[in-house]
């Protein structure tokens, strides 16, 4: 490309790379990015006046992905997000230019998700990283944005901060470029953001390393399982001291930094909306379930039927465990898209399922048939909407419970002060769960979406060396 990128250009985005600020403080071998923070309610106001939600943009993102598309050479169709809190400058060009940009550990570099298409082209030229010059950098400079996103976006585009698998056209992405280089130390960096919404700082990226004063006592470490995005195998989920029956054998999860919530299986968030009081919308058809088949799905597990085929077996389900709770979702975004959907089918099978998953854990617990029917149908109040965030009094708080997520064997506790977003204050404050329903099917799922909710509370470290992702109490 010419030595200057074009003053006309929107946005850009760097394939699959991880990228700091332009100005960014080296020393002791490590490359320390200052991050800015952008407030809660600002950013919601924003989404909610152009018709998005946080929970929508992080479901698109993983969820329902539309095919990326070439033409006309190097021209690449992109989507658009804006799920992000956390971002900082870099210099792109030679001279350099500052951009203002996204740091997304979970971000393909196909940006696959979110509303309106981006489109652009494949450039090169150095990307300036504090002292240091990566050159030869690939990535995509976008000259066409249309939609309504980007008109409430703080940023100019998403730096990835993911595996060369899943890079668009396997371009080398910057965070591998300074590795080959020589450019750090250690082939790892590590997050710390700042929670203390009272602070103007954002926290640090830092690169070749970690900064001790990060972080209290010693990290976590797991390997990483899948190379693409940074996932890894996560235990059982914890509602206070109670299991939530769903993850107790095992489930994905990915930390990533470019989310706000924390997203799960709608058969463990419809379990926490429950405990926090949260506010569900998809209750009647659950309860319709609960009503004809309740009895029956208890007498089948009592008399040892395997849980995964119950739902099969009462033929509200097509295949043998194979069917997964996202049709739930895919069939309420079918609806509002105009598409075909299952319909009431592929919903009764979803709600089946989740109502084993319930009905067996109250089952470990001796509960009575009446008192199971009960809670479950109390569940059914509280499934999540898939289309907006769940809201909870702000006066509830004390008697919310903790949130337990179990990795590499450690438990990793959130306070409700720490998962609940507050927006506003006095008699006006709102205050939305930081717990979203996201459904994968597998062998990529059952799948978690550790964001910012929990990366703010856990420093976490992604050693690119040893393939593995680690998390400490954040200082």
């Amino acid at each position: 490309m010419c030595t200057t990128i074009k003053t006309s250009l929107l946005a850009f985005f760097l394939l699959y790379v991880l990228s700091p600020e332009a100005f960014a403080a080296t020393n002791g071998g490590l490359l320390r990015v200052g991050l800015k923070k952008r407030k809660v309610a600002e950013q919601f106001n924003q989404l909610t006046e152009h018709g998005l939600t946080m929970q929508e943009t992080a479901r698109k993102k993983f969820g329902m992905h539309d095919t990326l598309r070439s033409s006309d050479g190097d021209i690449i169709a992109l989507k658009n997000y804006m799920d992000a809190q956390y971002f900082g400058e870099i210099g792109v060009g030679t001279p350099p230019q500052k951009f203002t940009v996204i740091f997304d550990t979970g971000t393909s570099a196909a940006i696959q998700y979110g509303t309106g298409a981006i489109s652009g082209y494949f450039s090169q030229d150095a990307v300036i990283l504090g002292d240091l010059v990566v050159k030869n950098q690939d990535f995509i400079e976008a000259t066409r944005e249309p939609g309504i996103t980007f008109l409430a976006a703080k940023f100019d585009g998403i730096l990835g901060l993911g595996f060369q698998e899943i890079s668009v056209k396997k371009a080398v992405p910057v965070w591998y470029n300074m590795v080959n280089q020589g450019l750090i130390q250690e082939p790892m960096f590590s997050f710390w953001f700042n929670r203390r919404v009272n602070e103007e700082e954002g926290g640090e990226l830092v690169f070749g390393g970690v900064d001790p004063n990060h972080f209290k006592g010693k990290h976590t470490y797991v390997p990483v399982t899948q190379k693409g995005y940074w996932q890894f195998d996560m235990g059982d989920v914890l509602i206070g001291d109670k299991t939530t029956g769903f993850c107790g054998s095992g489930c994905a999860a990915i930390a990533d930094s470019g989310t706000s919530l924390l997203a799960g299986p709608t058969t463990i968030i419809t379990q926490i909306n429950h405990a926090i009081g949260a506010a569900g919308v998809m209750s009647q058809q659950c309860k319709t379930l609960v009503t004809q088949y309740g009895k029956t799905i208890i007498e089948m597990l009592l008399s040892e039927a395997q849980p995964d085929k119950i739902c099969s077996q009462m033929n509200l389900c097509t295949f043998d465990g194979s069917r997964d709770v996202s049709s739930m979702i895919e069939s309420v975004v079918d609806k509002n898209e105009g598409k075909s959907s299952a319909g009431l089918s592929d919903e009764m099978c979803t709600f089946c399922k989740m109502a084993v998953v319930w009905m067996q854990n109250q089952i470990k617990r001796n509960q009575t048939e009446t008192d199971i029917i009960n809670y479950v149908n109390e569940l059914c109040d509280r499934l999540p909407s898939p289309m907006g965030e769940s809201a909870v009094e702000c006066g509830s708080l004390s008697s919310m419970p903790n949130i337990a997520f179990s990795i590499g064997g450690k438990s990793f506790e959130l306070t409700p002060e720490q998962y609940i977003l507050k927006i506003g204050e006095g008699e006006v404050a709102q205050c939305i769960s930081g717990f979203t329903a996201l459904d994968v099917a597998p062998p990529r799922g059952p799948l978690w979406i550790l964001g910012d909710v929990f990366m703010g509370q856990y420093h976490t470290v992604f050693d690119y060396g040893q393939l593995r992702v680690g998390f400490a109490e954040a200082a």
